[in-house]
């Protein structure tokens, strides 16, 4: 992959990596977690525990979900450095620019991604 190529996808990953790190400060309100933001909107006392135990469990998938992401972002731009962004992390092919823009983070070609995923028993989504 060419320099400018990989420029533009470490640009494309950094801004990612911006929205999500606003977007878990947008959502938590600050500095404290977004499970005791949501616990603090109700009050307890009026006994309604179910809902208040349901908006910190959706919260911590939230947090996992951001995690996850970032992780994968991460991981990207490491790749960027090391020279291996855009290849395959099974076959090593190159994976087609066009599934990088709407994936910047995807490790792997569509044909092994499907192969990953039918050996995991997940769905295969349409070709692009």
């Amino acid at each position: 992959m060419s320099q400018n190529i990989s420029d533009t996808f470490a640009q494309q990953l950094q801004q990612m990596r911006s929205d999500v790190i606003a977007q878990i400060r947008a959502q938590r309100g600050g500095k404290i977690g977004r499970a005791e933001a949501a616990g603090d909107r109700h009050d307890v006392q009026s006994g309604d525990w179910t809902q208040v135990d349901g908006e910190r469990n959706l919260a911590m998938a939230l947090d996992e979900r951001e995690s996850a992401e970032l992780t994968a972002i991460d991981e990207a731009l490491k790749r960027i450095e090391s020279g291996q962004y855009g290849l395959c992390i099974d076959c090593g092919v190159d994976i087609p620019t066009a599934r990088l823009h709407a994936s910047p983070t995807t490790l792997r070609c569509l044909a092994c991604q499907d192969k990953a995923e039918r050996a995991k028993g997940g769905v295969v989504p349409p070709s692009l």
